[in-house]
């Protein structure tokens, strides 16, 4: 009798375990709540609030005896899979890091660098007003209630149990990366054209003109460009960084829903 119900309370326990792995993986990787400005402790308490939450609606778990090795491997495979899911969506906002460090270096901001508060290192100060501006439409869009009901979708296309992630599923993640230098690209074309265009003109008043003092002159006048160039586009980021939100989620969709 004592065994019985031994099994059946590591069998509980066990179904809690498993979805707790996963919500965890990804609040430790995720934007915000994955940075140092959010305590371990509050991730915690965030993770046992969801799992508590989402467990009574949740597909049958397999029923695995929570001390046994087998466990162990599910418990390992479902926090891979929450920080994979929370990788990409911190990919997302590293475009406009990127983005960020490309303009910083052709209007020469590249110069002015601060200590980002969420990863303890020091960055371009452009690259950081980006990456505020992105958090703060990331919350106002209710990013992080999207995700977490991604999340609980994501325990019916990718249920728990003894295979993880596929290498298919692996080489998406790797193409995602890559587009996500592309897009930085993209959103520094803009600054860095307008920036090469300042750039002629003052070779063209270089010929013209040979006795100006073309190195005291451009680099306060292509800063200058370069700050209203980030003003002007401001509304322009905000919105590239919804579209790419929107595609951000089509992709988890398609990654969990390839099992």
């Amino acid at each position: 009798m004592f065994e019985i119900e031994a099994l059946e309370v590591s069998h509980w326990v066990s179904r809690y375990m498993y979805p707790f792995a996963r919500i965890s993986g990804l609040l430790m990787v995720m934007p915000l709540l994955g940075t140092r400005m959010v305590t371990a402790r509050v991730r915690l308490l965030l993770a046992v609030t969801i799992t508590l939450v989402i467990v009574p609606v949740l597909p049958p778990l397999p029923a695995v005896d929570a001390l046994s090795v087998a466990s162990l491997v599910i418990i390992l495979q479902q926090l891979l899979i929450g920080i994979a899911l929370g990788f990409v969506i911190e990919l997302v906002t590293q475009i406009f890091v990127i983005a960020g460090q490309l303009i910083a270096m052709q209007t020469g901001l590249g110069i002015a660098t601060t200590v980002d508060p969420s990863q303890g290192a020091s960055v371009v100060v452009v690259s950081q007003w980006l990456l505020f501006l992105v958090s703060l439409v990331f919350l106002s869009l209710n990013g992080h209630l999207v995700m977490i009901e991604i999340l609980v979708d994501s325990f019916r296309t990718l249920p728990v149990g003894f295979t993880g992630f596929s290498a298919e599923q692996f080489g998406l993640m790797v193409t995602w990366s890559g587009w996500m230098f592309a897009a930085a690209v993209v959103i520094a074309i803009p600054a860095m054209t307008a920036l090469l265009i300042v750039n002629l003109a003052f070779g063209v008043m270089t010929r013209a003109a040979p006795q100006l003092n073309i190195f005291a002159l451009g680099f306060p006048v292509t800063m200058i460009v370069g700050l209203l160039i980030l003003s002007l586009s401001l509304g322009e980021v905000a919105q590239s960084f919804q579209g790419y939100m929107d595609t951000l989620f089509e992709f988890i969709k398609k990654l969990t829903e390839m099992s």
